[in-house]
């Protein structure tokens, strides 16, 4: 039977090392995110998968917040992130410094997730909508494009802080750079 490793034998970066780490070239967009857990969970997930920024948008709160922290556990504290009073200023610097912008929403022309790829040399951002309202379309017309992900229940969306996990899982396996 295998034995659980405990958190003392993982291995883990200090928040120092993991400044320094490599980095996968994707920033996340959070457009509007209104759940502090929503946002704290973002900033876990980005340092798990060694994410290069996060762009705060429009009513997404930054911290420090008890809240984002709850669901962060100190993420907060690792991953760069700059905020931005409306996504659009954040969508155009980002495409000025040459990253292929794509929003993750049902939208008409979207890439299936599965279909989705990127050349390793590249740098994307994702941008993630409002746990209701999604991405503003404003911000959708000004992307590079759209990114949907597959459903097949009877449910027509993900919580924001799932749909974030399962694009960058799947980014992470196509950029194969960590």
């Amino acid at each position: 039977m295998p034995r659980k490793i405990p958190n003392r034998e993982l291995r883990r970066l200090t928040p120092e090392e993991f400044r320094k780490s490599p980095k996968m070239p994707v920033v996340l967009v959070l457009d509007n995110i209104r759940s502090r857990h929503n946002i704290g969970s973002a900033f876990r997930t980005s340092d798990a998968f060694a994410l290069e920024h996060i762009c705060l948008c429009g009513i997404t709160s930054c911290p420090p917040s008890a809240e984002i922290h709850k669901s962060a556990l100190g993420a907060e504290d690792t991953v760069v992130w700059t905020y931005y009073e409306n996504t659009l200023d954040a969508i155009r610097s980002l495409q000025k410094n040459e990253y292929k912008v794509w929003a993750v929403e049902q939208a008409e022309g979207a890439v299936n997730l599965g279909h989705f790829t990127t050349g390793t040399d590249s740098r994307i951002a994702l941008v993630f909508g409002h746990e209701v309202r999604g991405v503003q379309q404003e911000v959708v017309n000004a992307c590079d494009g759209c990114i949907e992900i597959p459903q097949y229940g009877t449910k027509h969306s993900l919580n924001v802080s799932v749909a974030i996990g399962v694009v960058l899982w799947h980014c992470y396996l196509t950029f194969k750079v960590l």
